[in-house]
């Protein structure tokens, strides 16, 4: 793809706060600055990358080096399958400390037709708070700014932006290790205090692409890990369905995102599984957590 046109530097937009986020209001920026990183040239690339891949590549949930650096190059201009892609890595910076990080790529996809509102979606992909600024809101705005993303990739290409959903993946608490289920159930309060709530799982079936390396998988199968869908559609948070339309709409931006890099035979088990969802109906959102 061609290079991504220029971004507008990050704001500190309150209006974009969740509602269970509210209180994230009250911290101090003073000693605060945020800066978000499109080009593998900047220098703050690599040290977000290594902070990246030390908390989550021994566990198979970073992609390789090089497939950051070609999701940096992603231009909403240049369409993939009719979808708009644009990856982004945030850094927040106490002086030159990096205290606050994380990635996500918004997806705008085919237009339905003329007059169509286009709902643009986030991919929340990783983050990371350090410990010095956790419980005081950074979590929160972390969040929050990947608006300003769906807004610029709609408007990159062309298209309005009439609503937009954030998508996390997470696991499921049931089938944590044991030591793993604090982290895990702690991410999904924070995400359940901030108004995201999940799909019914017992009717969406959802699964991430196997991200072992091509030779592992080509050695046995692909191996699909299955996650929950932490949604928060905002300025809808308050409501308790959504339709199956939407949901498979924002799984296909999803796994076309994550094709670009997958090789066809690793992703057609997703594909099949995304077929085999009904074609129409409600699905109930439930807390993501009893």
């Amino acid at each position: 793809m061609t290079n991504s046109p220029a971004m507008q530097p990050l704001r500190i937009v309150p209006e974009d706060l969740a509602p269970g986020d509210e209180r994230a209001r009250e911290l101090d920026w003073s000693r605060l600055r945020v800066q978000a990183v499109h080009d593998p040239r900047d220098p703050l690339f690599a040290r977000i990358y290594d902070r990246l891949w030390q908390e989550f590549g021994a566990r198979g949930e970073m992609e390789q080096r090089e497939v950051i650096r070609d999701r940096l190059a992603w231009d909403p201009r240049t369409l993939v399958h009719g979808h708009a892609l644009r990856y982004e890595l945030i850094a927040v910076l106490a002086g030159d400390q990096l205290v606050g990080l994380r990635d996500h790529t918004a997806i705008v996809p085919p237009s339905a037709g003329p007059g169509a509102p286009t709902r643009v979606l986030v991919h929340l992909s990783h983050v990371i708070v350090e410990p010095a600024l956790r419980g005081g809101g950074l979590s929160a705005w972390l969040r929050a700014l990947p608006l300003q993303t769906a807004r610029a990739c709609a408007a990159a290409a062309g298209r309005r932006c009439d609503a937009i959903t954030l998508v996390g993946e997470m696991e499921h608490p049931n089938d944590s290790s044991p030591d793993g289920s604090p982290d895990v159930l702690a991410r999904l309060r924070s995400y359940a205090r901030a108004g995201f709530r999940k799909p019914d799982p017992l009717l969406v079936h959802y699964h991430q692409p196997d991200f072992r390396p091509s030779a592992e998988i080509d050695a046995s199968s692909p191996q699909p890990v299955p996650l929950l869908l932490a949604l928060r559609r905002v300025g809808a948070e308050h409501e308790r369905w959504v339709t199956v339309a939407e949901l498979r709409e924002l799984v296909t931006g999803i796994y076309t995102m994550f094709a670009v890099h997958q090789r066809p035979e690793h992703m057609a088990p997703l594909w099949a599984q995304l077929a085999a969802m009904p074609r129409e109906g409600l699905i109930p959102l439930l807390p993501l957590l009893p």
